[in-house]
């Protein structure tokens, strides 16, 4: 068990993982996201430097929280943020659709299997297996 100091009130809590923070401000920060969640509702072409000043949250935090797609700009808003490999502008998550492909692309041309050599009986293998002779 890990104990660490709670990087938003320096209190001392037993760490398990996530974010450095104990049960209490963990609490506090959520409560923060349903009133950001309710402000963008009601105006949600606002921009983030507003919400932020408006409910006394972070622009890291509402950037952290529309990268981890709990929060998402409104597709007719000029607001967003920067993709992390290209830098085009998206709505919500890490990555726009290009990029996405990209990486997707990537993956599945790793995880291919080869096909398995055919093993038909009566043909000989031509592998460096050991043979037992009787």
């Amino acid at each position: 068990m890990d104990v660490q100091n709670c990087r938003g009130c320096g209190r001392l809590f037993n760490y398990f993982g996530g974010p450095p923070l104990c049960q209490a401000c963990k609490d506090e920060l959520e409560k923060k996201f349903v009133q950001v969640k309710e402000y963008l509702r009601e105006k949600p072409n606002s921009p983030i430097q507003q919400v932020a000043d408006d409910n006394g949250v972070s622009t890291k935090q509402i950037k952290q929280w529309v990268r981890e797609e709990r929060l998402t700009f409104s597709d007719d808003s000029p607001v967003g943020i920067e993709c992390e490999l290209c830098g085009a502008t998206i709505k919500t998550g890490r990555f726009c659709e290009n990029c996405k492909n990209k990486i997707k692309g990537n993956l599945d041309s790793v995880t291919r299997r080869e096909p398995e050599p055919d093993r038909t009986p009566g043909r000989r293998s031509r592998d460096n297996k050991m043979r037992f002779l009787q």
